[in-house]
């Protein structure tokens, strides 16, 4: 079964892709057998990060454009906030890029957060890598931009890009330690805007003040809506996927998709539901102590 259906994901099948997608994040019996059949691959994921409001999404919309002109397939995960009901995805990004929602090139899934603090999808590793099984050469991972997402996603994605807006001053002086480690690529999206030049300035000089590793950041301009600058963007994360070797870097992501899973696998048996009912029924009796009760979780995983 699983090996018929790795076949038809490898032969680019979207319907069987959609399926087994459904299969890893349910977690139905025995998926876990299809991941171990996966080959290697070296499909580059890129990244697309930073706060709400930055126009993530219109730039995806407009990388897909730039790389299905060269006949490129791109697949598209969009990772989106969760309803606190059901933990279904709030947002439609198959709306905002309904101009591919039909192309023969191209992907794209829309992956509820279901919680996860980092802002990514629980089950992101296994689908991304589902993904690179198949016949892509570009898979994107657009985060919902809040929490440490922009520290999660640099343990998935080969090439991660920042994307801020002149406005975003407060936010960079806030996530300037995470931005500088993992930031390959800075994106100041809706360029048009007043005091963006003034804005770039002032990043490149922290960039320059701040980089301890040597490492080249770039900062680029685009006007995602009308696809300004996004050519060279695409130009920039080929550049960098070229330069991609078996680096210290690489070792690491590695290391952190690594430490997902098994960190997964080792919570799979504790439900935050299990957890709020027996503080409920616990938390108004004589010495009750939140360390002891989690103590007494951790013996019993």
């Amino acid at each position: 079964m699983w090996q018929s259906l790795l076949n038809d994901i490898k032969a680019g099948n979207y319907k069987v892709l959609a399926r087994a997608i459904s299969l890893v994040e349910n977690e139905v019996l025995g998926y876990e057998q299809l991941l171990e059949q996966l080959p290697h691959s070296t499909t580059p994921v890129i990244g697309i990060t930073g706060p709400p409001g930055a126009g993530k999404s219109s730039l995806v919309d407009a990388l897909i454009a730039q790389w299905v002109v060269k006949d490129k397939r791109v697949a598209v995960l969009c990772v989106d906030p969760s309803s606190p009901f059901n933990l279904g995805a709030l947002l439609g990004d198959r709306i905002r890029m309904n101009e591919w929602y039909t192309h023969p090139n191209v992907y794209i899934r829309s992956l509820a957060s279901r919680g996860s603090l980092g802002g990514l999808h629980p089950h992101i590793i296994e689908i991304t890598a589902l993904l690179q099984a198949s016949f892509f050469d570009y898979i994107i991972v657009e985060t919902v931009g809040v929490g440490q997402s922009e520290i999660e996603i640099a343990g998935l994605a080969d090439t991660t890009v920042v994307v801020l807006v002149p406005e975003a001053g407060d936010e960079v002086q806030a996530m300037k330690a995470g931005l500088m480690e993992i930031a390959d690529i800075f994106v100041i999206n809706k360029s048009d805007r007043p005091d963006a030049d003034n804005f770039v300035r002032n990043l490149r000089l922290m960039l320059s003040t701040g980089n301890k590793q040597g490492k080249e950041v770039r900062v680029l301009k685009t006007i995602a809506s009308s696809r300004v600058g996004v050519e060279e963007l695409c130009l920039a994360i080929e550049s960098f996927e070229a330069g991609v070797t078996v680096s210290d870097r690489k070792i690491w992501l590695l290391t952190e998709r690594v430490f997902q899973l098994i960190q997964q696998k080792k919570m799979r048996g504790i439900q935050k539901e299990s957890i709020r009912k027996m503080i409920l029924a616990q938390y108004q009796q004589p010495g009750f102590n939140l360390f002891t009760l989690a103590q007494k979780l951790y013996n019993e995983s």
